[in-house]
This record gives structure tokens, C-alpha cells and sequence, in this order.
């Protein structure tokens, strides 16, 4: 049952996408060029890490608030050490460190110390953003290599490298999550953790992993994010948590935890991602593009609601 209503809520996501798609396209004549779809598909791939990670954490039950504030910390991480003559490998490394240590430290206190997920990823979300504002003096960071621009900027072929990472994270996660045990728990604790631990699935265990998975993740798109800009904002990743939490419940993962996968997700991050590009494209107010944002994550809160009721 739970598996057919899953099936349903994508299949009409993904007809709402197709008809903003078809919308936007009869609204601009830019829209549905080869240049632009390839832009919309690099620039949803940085928000569609960052959900993925933040699926994990929604399935379990959880909630994660800091992760536009890990993304800072891991870029300005990496873009420090990067400019500061390091090894590109063992600066992405560093970053890559940084922002999994602060999802992990989310996962301790959370699942140790039993405190509402909620509450602690907001506080992170301060001292994340406050560390990294430490670290650049409030400046951004820039001046890159190639080699590191490359991440971000660069085609093989005719692909974006942002799509073949997004393409690379989304087939492990989905097989993480759908064919190892350690999904099976995460599915299991967000259904209902009491009954999970009951039947000896170590669910504290399962929660920090999963605050560590997305602090990875919100680190891998700052990373991403930063190579794609050339520079390291001290900003950067502000708001991207809405972004990030619309595109999971658009995608069909119930806040509640239990129910939803990483695919949808994919559907959701486009959603945000086209509707973005559109008003850009039509020349909507930054200020309006806010009220539409809002109004999206209104409605993906709705849809969850009448799925769970369904159930």
C-alpha cells in the first residue's frame, strides 16, 4: 500500500514538473534551449546533493537546518587550503572533513544526548556559519586552479561534471538506501524508531551516521558550488536548506520519516531548479521569486500531509 501511494505521489510530481515545464516554455523562448536545460540541470545538481543528504536525515525522522551553513564551512575549507598551495585532492579531502565532522557532531548530540534534531541543526547552523565567517574574515575566497574549476565548470564531452557527480551520488544512494541493511534500518527507525530498536536495529547508531551523511553531502555541493563560482562566499548556502527540504517532500519523502527514496528527490531539486530559472528567464523580482519559493514549500508541506492521510 505505503509503496503504491510512494509510486503515485512521484508520478504526479512528475507530471507538475513536465507542466512547468511546458508552461515555461510557452512563456519564454529561452527556456527550452539546449544551453539552458544544461544550465538547469548544473545548477539543480548543487541543490540535489545537498537533498540527498537531507533525504537520508528526513527518512529517519530528523530534520537538518544547518546544512547551507556546512556548505560554507566545507568551500571556504577547501578554497583556503587550495590557495593556500595544498594539494587539490587533500584540500577537497579537508573540506570534505570538515563538513562530515559537523554532521556527525549533529548526529552525537542528537541521538547521545536525545535532544530534538530540530533545535540542535539550528544551533549548528549559527556556529557553522559564524566559524566560517572566523576562518575568511568575512571575505570570500577565490583565485583557483583549472584543475579545481574544473569540477564545477567543466564538460566531458558535452556533459557538465556537476551531472556526472549528481548521476555518481544518486546511483549510491539509491542503492544504499534500497538494497543494504543499514537503509532498511534508516526506513525502519523513521516508520517508528521504538519499534526499531525493540527489534535490535542500534538506531543511535543509524541516526549520527545519517547527520554524517549529510553533512558530507551539504559539503560535496559547497564544494561543488564554490568550484562553479570560483570563489568561497562566506554567504554561500544561505536559504539552500528550504531548498533542499522542498525538494525532498516535493519528491514524495514524508517529513514524518518512513517513506520516500532518493529518486524523488531528483524530481523534487528539478522542480525547484526549473521554476528558478524560469522567473530568472521572465524577469521576475528577486523579492517575488521569494514569495514563490514559499508558497512551493507550502504546498510540498500539503501534499505530505494528504499522502500521510492516504496511507
Amino acid at each position: 500500500m505505503l509503496e503504491k501511494i510512494k509510486s503515485a505521489t512521484q508520478f504526479k510530481t512528475g507530471l507538475g514538473l513536465l507542466g512547468i515545464i511546458v508552461v515555461l516554455s510557452l512563456s519564454s523562448e529561452y527556456f527550452l534551449t539546449v544551453t539552458n536545460l544544461f544550465n538547469i540541470v548544473t545548477q539543480t545538481s548543487i541543490n540535489a546533493l545537498l537533498a540527498f543528504g537531507m533525504t537520508f536525515v528526513i527518512l529517519s525522522g530528523g530534520i537538518d537546518l544547518s546544512v547551507g551553513s556546512v556548505m560554507a564551512v566545507a568551500s571556504a575549507v577547501t578554497a583556503g587550503l587550495l590557495t593556500s598551495g595544498m594539494n587539490m585532492v587533500i584540500a577537497i579531502i579537508g573540506g570534505l572533513i570538515a563538513g562530515t565532522g559537523l554532521g556527525l557532531f549533529n548526529g552525537l548530540v542528537i541521538s547521545r544526548l536525545a535532544m530534538p534534531a530540530f533545535i540542535v541543526t539550528l544551533a549548528m547552523k549559527s556556529i557553522a556559519r559564524g566559524l566560517t565567517l572566523i576562518y575568511t574574515d568575512g571575505r570570500p575566497i577565490s583565485g583557483f586552479n583549472d584543475a579545481f574549476q574544473f569540477l564545477g565548470g567543466g564538460k566531458v564531452g558535452p556533459i557538465p561534471v556537476p551531472v556526472i557527480i549528481l548521476v555518481i551520488v544518486l546511483t549510491i544512494c539509491y542503492i544504499v538506501l534500497k538494497k543494504t541493511p543499514f537503509g532498511r534500518y534508516v526506513y525502519a527507525i523513521g516508520g517508528s524508531e521504538e519499534a526499531a530498536e525493540l527489534s535490535g536495529i542500534k538506531t543511535k547508531v543509524i541516526k549520527t551516521t545519517v547527520f554524517a551523511i549529510s553533512g558530507f553531502m551539504a559539503s560535496l555541493s559547497g564544494i561543488v558550488l564554490a568550484s562553479r563560482l570560483n570563489s568561497a562566499q562566506p554567504t554561500a548556502g544561505t536559504g539552500y536548506e528550504l531548498d533542499a527540504i522542498a525538494a525532498v517532500v516535493l519528491g514524495g519523502t514524508s517529513l514524518t520519516g518512513g517513506r520516500g527514496g532518493i529518486t524523488g528527490t531528483l524530481i523534487g531539486a528539478l522542480i525547484m531548479g526549473v521554476i528558478n530559472n524560469g522567473l530568472n528567464l521572465l524577469n521576475v523580482s528577486s523579492f517575488y521569486q521569494l514569495v514563490a519559493k514559499g508558497t512551493v514549500i507550502l504546498l510540498a508541506i500539503y501534499l505530505d500531509r494528504r499522502s500521510k492521510q492516504a496511507a
